[in-house]
């Protein structure tokens, strides 16, 4: 079964910053009960001592606002919520995050997913990537990642400011993701973090020939053909 066709991933453009619209209190599932939820998420811990049920921005719904815009209405909800996910318990939550489209010259950064993650396992994907923690600037978020899945800070000028230039849509790995696309100047060493096992620097032809990508990769891919100049 080709889960890609089961479950589309989407790619919404973008010609300016998203806006995020934050709903007061906490989001809290009713699909299921919360001592469920605990029984699962203690043993999930058990098993990966790093995870933290920190809060992350559940995303309630999108709407575009006009001019390439999209308004993405988000609401603080708990970790835990989202991570119980992989192990059954669907609570239909589908967090906020940010992936980049890092480039260094004419090569791209990718990254090969461990098996530590909760998605994509073994799979290779476009770095950085990571979730939200509040909406206060998404693009800081976006730098932090960088540095803690590569090593790598973005320091000016020698790296161009990070643009938003689209929203993707995963229903497979649950998530609701901002993409930007910056570019650094140079990067003389990369240090992968436990999410991935290997980081590689490609250019045009080896990201087409690339074996083993992730269907969030493939989803992305046309959208380093646009940056690039092409259809």
């Amino acid at each position: 079964m080709n889960i890609e066709r089961v479950c589309p991933l989407r790619i919404i453009r973008l010609r300016r910053p998203p806006v995020l619209a934050m709903l007061a209190g906490r989001f809290v599932p009713s699909r299921t009960t919360l001592a469920e939820v605990d029984a699962c998420w203690n043993a999930l811990c058990a098993m990966n001592p790093k995870y933290f049920d920190g809060t992350l921005l559940q995303v309630l719904g999108t709407s575009r606002n006009g001019h390439g815009g999209v308004t993405i209405h988000v609401q603080e909800c708990a970790y835990r919520f989202f991570a119980v996910q992989t192990r059954g318990f669907e609570c239909g939550v589908r967090p906020l995050g940010v992936k980049g489209i890092v480039q260094v010259g004419d090569k791209w950064l990718v990254g090969k997913r461990s098996q530590r993650v909760a998605a994509y396992q073994g799979l290779w994907e476009f770095v950085p990537g990571g979730g939200l923690e509040s909406a206060a600037d998404p693009v800081a978020d976006f730098r932090r990642e960088l540095v803690e899945e590569t090593g790598v800070a973005m320091e000016e000028p020698s790296t161009t400011t990070p643009i938003a230039i689209a929203l993707l849509d995963d229903p497979i790995a649950r998530t609701w993701d901002i993409i930007y696309h910056c570019t650094l100047e140079r990067a003389d060493a990369f240090t992968p973090s436990f999410e991935h096992d290997a980081l590689a620097l490609l250019d045009r032809e080896e990201l087409h020939a690339l074996t083993g990508a992730s269907p969030a990769f493939t989803a992305m891919l046309p959208l380093v053909r646009e940056l690039q100049g092409e259809r």
